[in-house]
């Protein structure tokens, strides 16, 4: 078998940035390190649910292992439907026996039904397509609770890391169906759009079944992220559609084209729809750099928000103050490296003298940066980026936003109920906002049992700045 030469220049890697400052700030520049100052110090921190410490190399093996795995699991189905919705809906429950209708209904007409593969909704649609005889796929996590599979699975995967289990959750998908949840349906729902609206996922059909639980959801995107802060369009949230029973929901997806899957693994090389392909080496090299980069910062606040905001508006000026009070309070400000939100906390931070860090996305081989940041680090990879961005942090604060900000907000709160990763401070900033969020919260707790009293006391909501200090230890 020939072997393939590949040059290192031809495997990218993520971009670390020194970002100059503005030209009226006398800020002091951030040192360049060289690469004996690169060495990794024994610290360890928690990310992706375990303690890494880069003395052990062998989890980012463990990380690309999970997606050549998952890829080459996923190759052998077509014409894929991924069902979400709770593990925790009982087997008489109304949503239980639409999904499981509905998996019968997919099987009759060919389709593959994929999974979480545990209990509760994702049972129920399995049972249905199992009893219609038809492909059945479970890609389950490793949990210490709700992590068995269920028994009308026909093919199955697990996954330690929630990132490269809903890569394999998602990718394949020709349509997604949500059925009522908890924190982890909403982090997958908003994972699904704020990809496919950034254009990191083909669009596909999207139906939520059951007005009660998404209606809140939709106003709440229309009036407060559109009509607050302009930060979703009104005609992608139009698009979804909302269905009563699984006979309405199979209408919005039976014409679903089916697409190939994209990776085809075999033992000597990684191939795609355009020959050879080197996005997990890739993957590889940006999780080793997002790794060094982390190893080397403490005591840092991370903060979210829309880039849609404009400066002089209140929600830019309190991004403002907060960057600054926390800059002189010695803690360093992570956020996204964009504008809006982004910009208003770092230029605060910036100009208080404190570290403003950049986690930024790289779009059409460009970062753009704003111009207040002393650090910065580039991701090809989205879900690289997540899993970076989500590791450090003394607290997560979030402002205002969309789909972007909702999707980061449910992936923590996931981890946390989930135990994979430490309870951390999260903040939601702005009452008028996330007023209504904090009453759906309260409606998953009393009206579906999705989350538990505790979950729903996750989060805390302030109005000024000075308030994020009492909840950051």
């Amino acid at each position: 078998m020939p072997k393939t030469k590949v040059k290192i220049s031809e495997i990218p890697s993520s971009i670390i940035v020194t970002v100059p400052p503005p030209a009226e700030a006398a800020v002091p520049m951030p040192t360049i390190t060289s690469p004996v100052d690169r060495i990794l110090p024994p610290e360890n921190f928690t990310t992706a649910g375990e303690v890494v410490n880069f003395r052990d190399s062998w989890r980012i093996f463990k990380i690309i292992s999970e997606f050549i795995d998952g890829y080459d699991f996923l190759k052998q189905f077509k014409r894929e439907v991924t069902i979400l919705g709770s593990a925790r809906l009982p087997k008489n429950d109304h949503y239980y026996k639409e999904a499981e209708e509905l998996g019968y209904m997919l099987a009759k007409n060919g389709f593959t039904t994929i999974t979480g593969g545990g209990p509760g909704i994702m049972e129920a649609a399995n049972r249905g397509a199992f009893e219609g005889g038809g492909e059945t796929v479970g890609i389950n996590i490793q949990l210490p609770f709700e992590q068995r599979i269920n028994p009308y699975v026909k093919h199955s995967v697990g996954f330690y890391y929630f990132f490269t289990r809903k890569v394999m959750l998602t990718s394949p998908a020709n349509a997604f169906v949500f059925f009522p949840g908890g924190f982890g349906t909403l982090d997958e729902f908003f994972e699904v759009v704020d990809y496919m609206e950034l254009g990191y996922m083909p669009k596909s059909p999207i139906v939520l079944v059951g007005h009660t639980f998404w209606d809140p959801i939709i106003k709440f995107l229309k009036e407060n992220s559109n009509g607050l802060v302009h930060s979703v369009s009104e005609e992608i949230i139009d698009s979804w559609k909302v269905a009563h029973t699984a006979v309405e929901a199979f209408e919005f997806i039976k014409d679903a084209e089916d697409r190939p899957n994209e990776f085809d693994t075999t033992p000597d090389q990684i191939q795609s729809k355009g020959g050879p392909d080197w996005r997990v080496f890739r993957i590889m090299a940006e999780l080793v750099d997002g790794f060094e980069f982390l190893a080397k910062m403490k005591n840092e606040v991370t903060i979210f928000g829309t880039k849609n905001i404009l400066p002089g508006s209140s929600y830019y000026q309190a991004a403002q103050a907060t960057g600054e009070l926390l800059a002189k309070n010695g803690y360093s400000i992570i956020t996204g490296g964009g504008a809006g939100t982004m910009e208003a906390a770092s230029r605060g931070a910036f100009e208080a003298g404190g570290e403003s860090i950049g986690m930024t996305i790289v779009r059409e081989s460009a970062v753009q940066n704003n111009n207040y940041l002393t650090k910065s680090i580039g991701f090809s990879f989205p879900f690289v980026r997540k899993l970076i961005i989500t590791a450090p942090s003394k607290a997560f604060v979030f402002f205002p936003g969309g789909f972007g900000t909702l999707h980061q907000l449910f992936e923590l709160l996931t981890l946390q109920e989930t135990g994979k990763m430490p309870r951390t401070p999260v903040i939601l900033y702005g009452r008028d906002f996330w007023h209504p969020m904090i009453e759906y919260f309260r409606m998953l707790y009393g009206n579906f049992k999705t989350i538990s009293m505790v979950d729903q006391k996750l989060v805390n909501v302030v109005d000024r700045p000075e308030e994020i200090l009492k909840f950051i230890k």
